[in-house]
């Protein structure tokens, strides 16, 4: 079974997450920052809090993500990435993969999605 998790408007046909209930895991779609005129750091730390909220939702934590995805503009943006993501992950950090891509939806300079498992 699942259940779409929705925490506002989407930019497309998506959902912003789904939690499964059987295996207790959240699959969060990938979310851009809300001020797509703002630097890095501070997409960054949007498209974090971001996740943050939806997992809250389903009273889970950025402590159970496993496995993030992040996608950027520029690649060498990825050293004030890593910056601003390590505040959101000071210990235990999930596996994680990050490309650079072509463009992203609405000019972002960063999309970030996750899987989360609630114990």
């Amino acid at each position: 079974m699942k259940r779409v998790i929705r925490t506002g408007k989407t930019a497309g046909p998506y959902s912003p997450a789904i939690a499964t209930t059987r295996q207790k895991h959240i699959y969060v779609s990938g979310q851009i920052a809300t001020d797509l005129e703002a630097d890095i750091h501070i997409q960054t730390q949007q498209v974090m809090q971001k996740i943050e909220n939806i997992l809250g939702e389903e009273e889970a934590f950025l402590s159970d993500i496993i496995k993030t995805t992040i996608f950027l503009a520029d690649i060498s943006d990825f050293k004030t990435v890593n910056e601003e993501y390590t505040k959101f992950f000071p210990m235990d950090p999930p596996t994680r993969s990050t490309i650079q891509v072509a463009a992203l939806p609405l000019g972002a300079r960063i999309m970030i999605e996750a899987i989360a498992v609630r114990e």
